[in-house]
């Protein structure tokens, strides 16, 4: 799936996970099952309905209450799937650990997205769909569409299958699609443990947009 608003483009899994068993992961192909896709996307579509829009004249951290209703929310799903040390601070970051594979003494990887989305168009209310791109204007539901003198990259994905919004808000792929991806990988991992790898600290963060997000 390809993930499409107004202001990114964003694959989701652009990278993947290795099957590579005498190493620690690093990097490398994709590998991943349709079904992992599946859960990527549902998983992002579930993000997206929480607004989170950030604030550029409030003085709170984080500037916007709602942004740690996501935030719990995700500190809660890292803590069920097993990460350790799972935890919604009192700034609004989201904290957790992957422990590495047994006898893997890599230094750990540090994986970050953020939860807010811009202030310069609505977060609230999403309904994006799911379309398969047929080529040239993709037409949005209720209002606008992406047109492909603004979004020349569009041809790079006729025929397959893309997560838009409707045109009346923000999709909110920046950068819940990242938080989608981060997880889903932690998951993945969890559910192989014949994959060998080093230790993942994730962390989620508020207030990108606005220029705060790593203030804290």
């Amino acid at each position: 799936f390809i993930i499409l608003n107004k202001f990114m483009q964003n694959v989701i899994f652009p990278g993947g996970l290795t099957e590579r068993r005498e190493m620690c992961y690093t990097g490398g192909k994709s590998n991943l099952r349709r079904e992992t896709i599946m859960e990527v996307t549902q998983r992002f579509l579930k993000y997206v309905s929480f607004d989170t829009t950030s604030s550029e004249t409030s003085d709170t951290v984080p500037t916007t209450a709602h942004q740690r209703v996501l935030g719990q929310y995700l500190a809660d799903e890292l803590a069920a799937l097993g990460l350790e040390g799972a935890h919604l601070d009192d700034k609004g970051y989201v904290y957790a650990v992957l422990p590495a594979t047994p006898g893997c003494d890599a230094p750990a990887l540090g994986l970050i997205a953020h939860m807010d989305t811009s202030p310069a168009v609505s977060g609230a209310d999403i309904h994006p769909e799911i379309v398969t791109y047929q080529g040239g204007d993709l037409p949005l539901k209720k209002a606008g569409s992406l047109k492909v003198k603004d979004f020349p990259f569009l041809e790079r994905y006729i025929g397959q299958e893309l997560i838009v919004t409707d045109g009346t808000t923000l999709l909110g792929a920046d950068d819940k699609a990242g938080v989608a991806e981060i997880v889903t990988a932690c998951e993945y991992l969890l559910a192989h443990p014949e994959i060998r790898h080093r230790a993942v600290a994730v962390c989620f963060t508020p207030d990108e947009e606005v220029g705060k997000g790593a203030d804290h």
